[in-house]
């Protein structure tokens, strides 16, 4: 009997764990998108556009990762202002950059 419950408690787990793995990943790339995307504004606050467009680059990889995952018009919306980010950051035009990661971030922190 007690095998019987052990081996239903552990499936019973397993199917929880999995079932819930694809939501799990999502919010892992936002979160991680939502991070890189708040050490590029920081570094662009700083002056530092080397740093802000490479942490911009890790933060469009995640995004769009995560727009793969599930579309949602925020995230869509968070990609686009990371590749100005990006593409600003390595013409070394750091205020604009910061401003494109800035756009880039409430975006993504809109995403549900």
């Amino acid at each position: 009997m007690r095998r019987r419950l052990a081996a239903a408690a552990l499936i019973l787990g397993a199917v929880a764990f999995v079932g819930t793995g694809v939501s799990w990943a999502e919010k892992s790339h936002l979160v991680e998108a939502t991070e890189h995307t708040q050490a590029a504004v920081e570094h662009g606050k700083a002056g530092h556009a080397d740093v802000l467009a490479t942490h911009a680059t890790e933060a469009l990889k995640h995004a769009e990762a995560a727009e793969k995952a599930k579309a949602n018009p925020h995230t869509a919306a968070a990609i686009k202002e990371l590749k100005g980010a990006v593409e600003h950051g390595k013409a070394n035009h750091a205020d604009i950059a910061t401003k494109a990661a800035e756009g880039a971030l409430g975006h993504l922190k809109a995403v549900k």
